[in-house]
Parts: structure tokens; sequence; C-alpha cells
């Protein structure tokens, strides 16, 4: 496989300095869960020749050869875990490689997301946190190109109705990813439809109960704000205009939305319309998770890998100083 550079890159110049920064650190061991199309196992092979990620093909070993030369990838110097034809088989077979610590992140292939996601949070043999018990969520990292800045957004891929509890984890999952990039204090805008509290809408009520989470130490490492529509915390004129004063309305590095619906169109919407790229990665579990869509572009697979791959170095960096 020759090194290529997909035309993503050069129109989404922060992505490629978000890949281009994950270089500084070794390659992350990463099992790719099930990769039996040509997409899932090209941009592992890409992610490669970045340096990026050391991918181990978890898989049955014949059919991924025989995709491997039908599209004309080279399997050269890649480690394949034989797992056979089952993809829930790859997801438990990947997962005890987690476990056993022979690879630090999973990736998904062409299986299903829940799939991959149950045999992580199995309650025996999965990869849940000892001790923490902190709830498994989805971050998106955009580069919208009329935008001035990167911007995130949780959870929407995996908590569907988070709870006030789960917000609360989903909100340190993304202040933890936020440290990882570099950000002292980051700011996170609770996204709503009000900004005033309205009993019809719990999640302008959950506003006040979060922000007294972070008074309490109960939340961590940045500061929160809302209930915010989302024209308020992301443009400074619209949060003038409508008088709200605030450190993080205008100004919001992250997104809390208020459920996956409203995350999954907030999403699409950046991606489909506003001609954003992005990464994702779910944390919570022991390794990252590396969740892409079978309609993400191959720049965003592949900046997904440096997303968790500067997350796990952090983590590792943070828990050798500890």
């Amino acid at each position: 496989m020759t090194e290529t550079q997909p035309p993503e890159f050069d129109t989404h110049t922060r992505t490629a300095a978000l890949i281009a920064g994950a270089r500084d650190y070794p390659p992350l061991r990463t099992a790719i869960v099930y990769p039996c199309n040509a997409e899932s196992l090209s941009a592992a092979l890409l992610a490669r020749e970045r340096g990026l990620i050391d991918p181990v093909l978890v898989g049955p070993a014949a059919q991924l050869a025989a995709l491997a030369r039908s599209a004309g990838i080279a399997l050269d110097g890649c480690a394949v875990v034989d797992s056979g034809d089952d993809p829930r088989l790859a997801a438990q077979r990947a997962v005890e490689l987690a476990r056993t610590g022979d690879v630090a992140a999973l990736m998904k292939g062409s299986l299903h997301s829940d799939e991959l996601l149950g045999a992580v949070i199995r309650r025996s043999g999965g990869l849940r946190q000892t001790g923490k018990g902190r709830r498994l969520s989805h971050v998106f990292w955009f580069d919208v190109p009329t935008y001035p800045r990167p911007i995130m957004a949780t959870d929407c891929v995996v908590n569907i109705a988070p709870s006030l509890i789960t917000k609360r984890d989903i909100v340190q999952n993304a202040f933890d990813l936020a440290h990882a990039l570099g950000y002292a204090a980051p700011k996170l805008a609770i996204v709503s439809a009000f900004e005033t509290v309205n009993p019809a809408i719990p999640t302008t009520g959950e506003a006040a109960e979060l922000r007294a989470m972070v008074d309490r130490g109960e939340i961590t490492g940045g500061l929160v704000d809302g209930p915010f529509g989302f024209d308020i915390a992301v443009s400074p004129d619209a949060a003038r205009i409508k008088g709200i004063t605030s450190v993080v309305a205008g100004a919001a590095d992250i997104l809390l939305m208020p459920n996956l619906e409203a995350g999954n169109m907030i999403y699409k919407s950046l991606v489909y319309m506003a001609g954003a790229e992005c990464a994702g990665v779910v944390l919570g579990a022991t390794v990252p998770v590396i969740l892409t869509s079978r309609a993400d572009s191959i720049a965003s697979r592949v900046a997904s890998c440096a997303l968790a791959s500067i997350w796990r170095s952090s983590r590792v960096t943070a828990d050798g100083a500890a």
C-alpha cells in the first residue's frame, strides 16, 4: 500500500495538525476489530503508514487476506489474529487482547457498534474501569472550516437518553480528553433549546445540577455553564445580542448535548452541511475505543486514530507521574 494524501487533509488544516501532533508519540498498538471491508482495512493501514497505530487485525484470516488482495492492500508486517467469521467473537477476542495488555486501543471495523461495545461493557471479562464505575461516552472533535477553532461535542453516539449522573461522567470524560489535547481549563456549554429553566424541558433544569457538581468537586478540570441554545454556545454575537454574560457563552470548547438524537443531528449537520471533518473516540473503559461510522471519510478514521493515540499517551504520562 503506497502513501496517499486524502483530499480532506488539504482543506482541513486543523485535522492535519491533529494527526501531525499524534506522530510525536509511539504508534498505538490497536486491535482492528473485524475489518472486513475495504474502507476499514484501508484506514487502518493508512493510520499505520502515518505512524499513528500498530494494527492487530482481529477477524477471519482467510477473508482478510482475500479482501486485501482484491483491494490491492499489502498486509506485510501486520499481525493477524484469526477469530473466525463471527463479528461478536472478534469483539470478544479483541477485548481479551486489551485485558492482557497486548493492545492499548480498539478500533471498530465493519461490525456493528453494539457488537463491539457489548463486549467492552460486559461485567465479566469486559473493559470497565475497576473501582471508578464511570460510564462510557463518545466525544467528537470537529474541524469546521467556517469556525475559528476546533470544537467538541458529546455524547452523540453511545448514550441515548443520559441521566444526570451519566451526564456527570460524560462531562468528565470530555474534560479528560480536552486536557490531553492541551486545554488547561476547557469551557463546556450545556446545550438545550432555551437559556432559562422550562419544566417541560428537563435538560434546562439539569444545568443547575451540573454546575453544582462542579462547585462540589464532583466534576473537575473545566468550566461548565448553561443551559444555552446552540447559537449562544458558539456565537459571541448571539450571546451579546441576547444579553448573556458568561465566560462560556460564545466561547465553548465542548458542547454537552441533551441526548443522542440532538447530538447525532448536530454531528451530521456539521459534517454534511458545514463541511466539517471529525474525529471521535469512546472513553470510560480501560482503553480508548475508536468507533467510526460506515460513512466516515478516510481522513476521519485516521484522525480518530490520532485522537485515541493522544489521549492514551496522556494517560500513560499521567499514570507515570503518579
